[in-house]
């Protein structure tokens, strides 16, 4: 049974496998980068409950009930999607985290030392999909015990049809050879909630929750603009837990609005 599913609204059709975005395509022309073509084997992912490396922290992240073991952008990428709900142009999917359940780690030992992960609270995370007017909306919501620390970063990768796009913020124009430049470490784009990729096509990406943007891609074919609550850089990753943001007494919500111009 292929776990594909496609959500279609007028001249908009998406296409989700396992929870992953792995098409947009509008009036014919196709948005996200497509796996197997040179830059990432993904299309999109999540970076949760922390974002960035944790190598040089001998993989532990601080948190008020202890050192949590964490590898690069978190464990929720190492845990697979229940399709929740689905309707013509809406698709839910949930991932469910169980305290201190240790989650086998795909790097490990190619690319890391730490073979199993865990975080100390029990946690939900939906991620929604919803093609309306024009747009597609994102959502993330997450739930969980109070007081829990966390990061939140969307990783969604574009295809690239031209020589020369332009992501522009504001009066600002940024190239992709701007962004390669900086390499691993993406460039950051502080306090800003939206962007605009300027190629064959444009494309609007405005957020709501996330405060700041990275930009990444070590291609001229994809470029991955990525909404992150926080900079990981801008600390030692023994100082990672600087960047923690909170959950209430009630679910966090996240959004993401794709929107063609």
């Amino acid at each position: 049974m292929s776990n594909l599913i496609t959500l279609k609204l007028e001249n908009q059709k998406v296409t989700i496998e396992g929870g992953e975005l792995v098409g947009y395509i509008v009036s014919g022309h196709e948005f996200m980068h497509q796996k197997g073509n040179p830059g990432w084997r993904s299309v999109d992912t999540e970076m949760f409950p922390i974002i960035g490396p944790t190598n040089k922290a001998d993989f532990k992240v601080k948190t008020p009930k202890g050192d949590a073991i964490q590898d690069q952008h978190g464990l929720l990428r190492e845990m697979s999607y229940v399709l929740f709900e689905n309707s013509e142009s809406k698709a839910v999917f949930v991932k469910k985290y169980q305290a201190n359940k240790e989650v086998v780690n795909s790097k490990y030992p190619t690319k890391s030392t730490a073979e199993k992960l865990s975080w100390p609270y029990d946690f939900e995370f939906k991620k929604t999909f919803e093609l309306k007017d024009n747009e597609l909306v994102i959502t993330i919501t997450i739930s969980g015990e109070e007081g829990m620390p966390f990061m939140l970063g969307y990783h969604p990768a574009f295809i690239l049809h031209t020589k020369s796009p332009i992501i522009s913020i504001g009066n600002k124009n940024i190239s992709i050879d701007e962004v390669m430049a900086v390499g691993s470490r993406a460039l950051h784009v502080p306090n800003v909630s939206k962007i605009s990729l300027k190629d064959k096509q444009e494309l609007q990406i405005t957020t709501e929750g996330f405060e700041h943007f990275m930009l990444w891609t070590e291609v001229p074919n994809m470029v991955c603009i990525e909404p992150i609550t926080f900079y990981p850089y801008a600390v030692k990753q023994k100082d990672l837990a600087e960047g923690f943001m909170h959950l209430r007494n009630k679910p966090s919500h996240f959004k993401v609005l794709l929107k063609p111009m």
